[in-house]
């Protein structure tokens, strides 16, 4: 099938749920995701996204900003992951207890307000890696449209760039909890870290970025390999900004970007409790 046919299935998919809430990040999934969704019911489509910790603000602003310009009804919940138990303690299923929290919350608001499905925005590239929060997507009956419609990101961008939608460039982002090793502590005061650093990478014009952090005190910078020699380049700026922001030690990962390079430390039994689409 093309892109637009998995697009036209998508719309029909969307059409047959009648009402939706679409779990939104202001990613680039999640962004077509309710795009489309929109799109299709109007009014019976919301957006419901979650403020934490572990959500830069800037993302948190380009979500609301996307709403308002779209004319979606919106809604922000706060979901503090470190509150769950456990999580803070960062074990191998950490995404699936945040995920759970978070969408028995949008069920809830969702019934509320009359809708009748809830939806997120994983597609079938997320279903080659470990994604533990897949696991709570399927125990609670959440909708994965783009997973259905047999979407893979680029053809997402690709759509999403012939709708002209700001996102269709944009970087790859996942929680900063996922910057943590499995089994280190996440701490506000860490996440802050590694928000400002991310941040600082990104105002220096590094496109696709991680800061990944080790210990109490060691960050390993992730970037795109085509941008390896920009980190030396501006070596001094970004070890004096991160120093400042409390690391002691800052490295730079050879190998460059790449998701889920936590999870290279987990072990094959681990790796293979993966959900595969719906």
């Amino acid at each position: 099938m093309t892109a637009q046919e998995k697009y036209d299935d998508l719309k029909e998919y969307l059409r047959g749920l009648g009402s939706v809430a679409v779990a939104f990040s202001g990613g680039v999934d999640s962004t077509f995701l309710l795009k489309t969704a929109h799109d299709v019911l109007g009014d019976n489509c919301i957006a419901v996204t979650a403020r934490s910790a572990s959500f830069p603000k800037r993302e948190l602003d380009e979500a609301l900003d996307f709403c308002k310009k779209e004319g979606i009804r919106h809604f922000v919940v706060d979901s503090e992951e470190l509150m769950i138990p456990g999580f803070s303690h960062n074990p191998t299923n950490r995404c699936y207890l945040c995920k759970h929290e978070l969408f028995t919350e949008i069920f809830e608001l969702s019934e509320k307000n009359g809708i009748k499905a809830v939806a997120e925005g994983s597609n079938m590239d997320d279903n080659g890696d470990y994604r533990p929060g897949l696991m709570a997507v399927a125990e609670l009956g959440i909708k994965s449209p783009l997973r259905h419609a047999k979407l893979y990101k680029k053809e997402i961008r690709q759509l999403s760039k012939e709708l002209a939608l700001p996102t269709w460039n944009k970087q790859s982002f996942a929680c900063l909890s996922s910057r943590f090793v499995y089994g280190e502590e996440i701490t506000v005061p860490k996440l802050g870290m590694v928000e400002k650093a991310e941040q600082l990478l990104l105002d220096l014009g590094f496109h696709q970025v991680r800061v990944r952090i080790h210990g109490e005190n060691l960050a390993r910078i992730e970037v795109d390999e085509s941008e390896l020699k920009k980190v030396l380049l501006n070596r001094k700026k970004i070890t004096e900004a991160l120093k400042s922001y409390g690391f002691t030690y800052v490295t730079m990962d050879l190998t460059g970007y790449r998701t889920g390079s936590m999870n290279e430390t987990l072990s094959d039994e681990t790796l293979s409790e993966k959900v595969s689409a719906e």
